[in-house]
């Protein structure tokens, strides 16, 4: 992967969490605090708090400036990251790589990299109330960088046979996308001892961008998803999924 594929998975991922918040009930604004970087413009707080659904061009070039300022801190290493790259440097790979993307970077990586952040970005994500303060910036940090290492340094799957042009959910076809296993793995032994699927089914992929499959984690537990919604036709049924489709379809990335 080049720098510009990996930062536009590193978006896609702050992305996720930034919608996650985002879409919490009753979202409270704050009152701006001081901007420890006086010298740097930042993005408008007079309306600060994002409502439960905000307008998906706004949140697109609100998403591109936190991704943008935290990506280009962040050392070269880090910012090339990829699978051939942990290969030849296992150092790289003990550093930045968790054992999976629920696993949180080791504290004393993840402060470090956080010192380097622009102060713009934390002041941002406290006056928009998406995160207590600014001092909580590793907290809100950890699962980003989590599943940003753990996505770009992943071997190319088997299933990439299977791989679309565009995410099975919203149908966009110019973002980064990645697989989810319609039978979560978490759940496979489960699965084959109560006889909910044949054991050739297990590892069958939707092809998902990083909200979308975000999102279908949010809507169901592992069991639920293996039992019922372990098609994409299926999960495509429920309503909320349509709506949800039809308004992240429409966030769109300037150009970089």
């Amino acid at each position: 992967m080049t720098s510009d594929d990996n930062y536009s998975v590193f978006r896609e991922c702050l992305s996720s969490a930034i919608v996650a918040r985002s879409e919490k009930p009753k979202l409270s604004k704050r009152r701006p605090k001081a901007k420890r970087n006086a010298g740097k413009e930042v993005i408008s707080e007079s309306d600060a708090g994002l409502p439960e659904r905000v307008d998906p061009e706004e949140l697109a070039e609100f998403v591109d400036f936190i991704a943008t300022e935290t990506f280009t801190s962040f050392p070269e290493p880090l910012r090339t990251l990829s699978y051939a790259s942990i290969q030849h440097g296992q150092h790289l790979a003990s550093l930045y790589v968790p054992a999976d993307a629920d696993t949180p970077l080791d504290r004393n990586t993840l402060d470090s990299l956080c010192s380097t952040v622009p102060g713009t970005v934390p002041d941002t994500l406290s006056a928009y109330g998406l995160v207590p303060d600014v001092n909580d910036l590793p907290e809100f940090l950890s699962p980003v960088l989590s599943e940003y290492t753990t996505s770009v340094t992943s071997a190319p799957p088997v299933w990439s046979t299977t791989r679309t042009e565009a995410c099975e959910i919203c149908e966009r076809n110019w973002i980064p996308l990645s697989y989810h296993h319609l039978i979560p793995r978490g759940v496979h032994a489960k699965v084959l001892k109560r006889g909910w699927h044949d054991e050739w089914t297990l590892n069958s992929v939707a092809w998902l961008c990083r909200a979308c499959h975000s999102f279908v984690h949010r809507m169901a537990s592992n069991e639920e998803l293996a039992r019922e919604y372990y098609t994409v036709d299926r999960i495509m049924g429920r309503e909320d999924v349509q709506d949800w489709a039809k308004w992240v379809g429409r966030v769109r990335w300037k150009a970089k």
